[in-house]
């Protein structure tokens, strides 16, 4: 009777674990559709975020807006998973000491991920929504010197 009631315990264990390390991973699954290379081109210059699946919980970018031959904004970007937790972090050149900075998500699905992090001085929030004909809209949003303010980049997928 023992060696059964381990038994089932043992296997009650295991597949309690299986289910937990799938469900880990679902909520960057959702956000597969970022992957590839995305440009905007527009009279100011050309922005481009080229993204990656680093593992089955990470994905990196890095994030560019090229103004003639000037690189005017630079920043890399990862989106990780940890436990039931979606986190965007972006490092950005020259700002916040070159420090990475935390933005946790509060929407995931397979069309829109939404990041928000209220005590960031500007962006407090971060959306990315899947377009049609391999569109990509990437919005900054917060408060910019006492004002809100929100940028918006409709990127094409390359």
């Amino acid at each position: 009777m023992f060696q059964k009631t381990t038994f089932i315990l043992l296997l009650l264990a295991i597949v309690s674990c299986k289910k937990a390390e799938n469900t880990e991973k679902d909520k960057i699954k959702a956000a597969d559709w970022l992957i590839g290379n995305w440009e905007n081109k527009n009279p100011d210059g050309v922005l481009t975020e080229n993204w990656e699946k680093v593992n089955d919980s990470t994905f990196s970018a890095t994030s560019y807006f090229i103004k003639a031959e000037d690189t005017i904004h630079q920043e890399t970007i990862s989106l990780a998973q940890k436990g039931e937790e979606l986190t965007y972090i972006a490092t950005v050149k020259g700002q916040n000491n070159d420090k990475a900075v935390s933005f946790p998500a509060t929407l995931s699905t397979d069309k829109q991920l939404v990041f928000e992090n209220p005590k960031h001085d500007y962006p407090q929030k971060i959306t990315y929504t899947k377009g049609a004909n391999n569109t990509l809209t990437a919005e900054i949003t917060g408060k910019l010197d006492g004002k809100l303010t929100t940028e918006r980049f409709i990127m094409t997928k390359k």
